[in-house]
This record gives structure tokens, sequence and C-alpha cells, in this order.
């Protein structure tokens, strides 16, 4: 049975390692003071659409919102519940935080866990998809002549922090370009296999399905590749927690983040990231707490003081995901997107950025010719000023798609 005591710093019940590690016969569920809804109203026939969207957000009625990908849309039952639980704590802030918090975060990591099929002692609660890409990146001791493996499509935040990390410590930033349109998985998969070395590589990071050029990337593939050239591999997955099945056992990446904000309607605020048993011992948090020493969960589970809430709404996320069906909410999102992808094709006699099939909860359809000069290829500054025509004059939010459709 588990019980809580102190571990580290002065909070009464840290002891992280023991609880994680327990059976789930054996592990006890914390006290829970805040309570969120049971969904008993949904039906096994729920039908999806503008009702639904009414019950479970609260975006505004006037706005076609077409943008889910970058700042997602929270569930308003968590968002209730996240607010449920900032009012708690500040009832007794110091009850809260020394004797009740950690083991809820326990909880937490351990419901997580499961629903992305890993060890919840492998799986780290961070604020974002970013916090867990610079905590690992910063942390491998990369020097002169190392390189890191990336393609054109990463993301444009973590080529940044790849300049800076080469800048910073003399290793080479090997970026493949990806040409467009895509044919097939199979062209990814040669283009990584003919190009990887494994002799100088450190580290291979690929997008799980990259925000700009949105389609899912064939990443267990990809992952075998390297594995077998012996190179680490990093998943930058911030789109696919909700938008993809995921079971991190099976995947076999060595290092998997992923935001809980997007697809999976989490409070903004929260993601997570997994770390392979074996290399755990060379990664530490961005910020060194009380919990420094203590074990891998133990050292990022408190990096001060801060709104711990839109993690401990996650259960309520979890359990909505749960009652509706995740399979069920995948085929819905993934048929309204492919529908509109076609009809779109049709109207604007253009075509997709890759096969229909290699798209799941988002799609990249080129625009027509008529809205800029085909003979030379389409800036940003051009496709901003249709994004922002949609927006001001119809209230259309649909940035992921506008910035990137003229490219190719």
């Amino acid at each position: 049975m588990s019980t809580v005591r102190r571990d580290f710093g002065s909070f009464h019940s840290s002891n992280v390692q023991e609880l994680l590690e327990l059976k789930d016969d054996d592990y006890q569920l914390p006290p829970l003071p805040v309570q969120g809804p049971n969904f008993l109203d949904i039906k096994p026939d729920l039908h999806f659409g503008k009702s639904i969207k009414n019950k479970y957000f609260i975006l505004e009625e006037e706005c076609t919102f077409l943008n889910h990908g970058a700042f997602g849309a929270t569930l308003k039952d968590a968002l209730l519940v996240a607010q449920k639980w900032q009012m708690y704590t500040e009832k007794q802030p110091l009850r809260f935080f020394d004797r009740e918090l950690l083991p809820l975060l326990v909880y937490v990591t351990r419901r997580l866990a499961k629903f992305v099929g890993c060890d919840p002692r492998d799986l780290l609660l961070v604020q974002n998809a970013t916090t867990g890409i610079n905590c690992v990146i910063k942390n491998l001791g990369l020097g002169p002549g190392d390189v890191i493996f990336s393609l054109s499509v990463t993301y444009g935040a973590v080529k940044k922090l790849l300049k800076h990390i080469c800048a910073e410590t003399g290793s080479i930033l090997q970026e493949e370009t990806v040409q467009f349109p895509i044919t097939s998985r199979d062209q990814l998969i040669s283009l990584v296999e003919s190009t990887l070395r494994p002799e100088v590589t450190k580290l291979a990071v690929f997008d799980h399905i990259p925000s700009n050029i949105p389609f899912i990337m064939p990443i267990q593939e990809i992952i075998a590749i390297c594995h077998k050239r012996g190179v680490p591999v990093l998943v930058d997955g911030a789109h696919a927690l909700g938008s993809l099945p995921l079971d991190i056992a099976s995947l076999k990446p060595d290092y998997y983040i992923s935001n809980a904000h997007k697809w999976f309607c989490c409070p903004k605020g929260c993601a997570f990231l997994y770390v392979k048993r074996e290399l755990q011992s060379v990664i530490r948090p961005l910020v060194i707490s009380h919990g420094f020493g203590s074990g891998f969960n133990s050292e990022f589970i408190w990096s001060g003081l801060k709104d711990y809430s839109p993690f401990l709404s996650m259960p309520t996320v979890i359990d909505f995901w749960e009652t509706v069906g995740p399979d069920t909410m995948r085929k819905y999102m993934y048929q309204l997107c492919h529908q509109a992808a076609e009809h779109l094709v049709h109207v604007w006699n253009t075509d997709l950025i890759a096969p229909a099939d290699m798209f799941g909860s988002m799609s990249l359809v080129r625009l027509p010719d008529t809205l800029y000069n085909s003979s030379s290829p389409a800036t940003y500054q051009q496709a901003e000023v249709i994004q922002n025509k949609l927006y001001y004059k119809f209230n259309i939010e649909g940035q992921n798609v506008l910035e990137y459709t003229t490219t190719y």
C-alpha cells in the first residue's frame, strides 16, 4: 500500500520515486479534494458538431476557428476544474504545497503514462514542448564536430535552438531538405537512410507531425533506421497527443515530447517529456530545485512555486477522452479534415502537399494560383495578406494552413 512521507526539501509528502515505482495493485490514489465531472451524460452514439462544441468548449460562436494546432482550445470542464484547484490552493496554501501537491502530481503522471503507453518512471510533466526539448538538447554534452541531424520541416523554434547549441558548442547541424510535394512515406524514409552518418551523429531530431507542413512522419521506421546506426532519436511530438494514438513503449524513441494543450485540450502550460531509462542519468531539469539528487522524476516534479492547476486538471481531460473513446474522436477529426481538404482541392483545382493518407487532424492545401504569382516562390508577406483578409473580413482563424500552403 502506498503511503506518503518526506523525502526531499521541507515537503511532508515528497517520496515521489517510491510512489511511481509501485505496481498498480499496490498504489493508492491520494485524496482528491477537487472533484471533476463524471461525463455520465455522454452517450455511446454521441454526434459531434456544433452542439458538442458549444457544450464542451468556450470558443466564440462568431469565429470559424481552424487553428487548433497553435494553442489549442481547452475543454470547458477541465478549465473549470483547474479554476477549482486554484481556489482550493488559496484556502490553505501551505497545506496544499507542503502536504498534498506532489502525491497529486504522481497520480497525474501515472494516469498520463498509461494513456501514452509508457512506464510512469520514464515520464516527466513539463510546461510545454519547448521546455522539454531544451532540457534534452542542453544536457547532451555536445562538442566540436558532433553532428545533430534534422530535416527542413523541423519546427522553427527548435531550429533556432539547434543553431544556438551549435554556435555555443562547435557542434554541426546537418539539415536535410524535404522536397515537395511529398510522394510517399518512402520518400522520407529514403532521405534519412541515404544521409544519416552514424560515425559522427550524436542526435537525430524529428517532428512526429511537422507544425508548418502537417503530414504524419513515418516515425517508427525512421527511429528503427537511426537505432540500427546507433543514433539516439528525439521526437518532437508537439501535435501528437490527442491527434495520434500514442504507444511510446512500441515506438521506442530515446526522447519524446508532446503538448497537452493542443489536440488533447488541456489548459495551457501542460506537456510531457519521456526519457528512456538508460539515458536518464544525464538529463537534468533546466531549473534545479529541492528534488535534486532524489531521483529522476523528483528532480523535475518541483521547479519552484507556480500554478500547477493545468496538470491537476489533466485527469478530467483523460476521463473525457476515455469516455468518448480516443478512436471515435480521432476518426471524426480525420474525416472532417479530409473532407474539407478534398473540397478545397476540388474548388481551387490545386493539390495537397502530400498524399491524403499521410494527414490526420490537419491538412495542407495549395492555394489557387490566382492569389499570387505562381511562377516564383510565394512569400510570407503574400500569405499574411490572405490570412489577414480571412481574419478581418470573415473572422476565420487559419494561420497554420495559410502561412505555408503556397510554398511549393
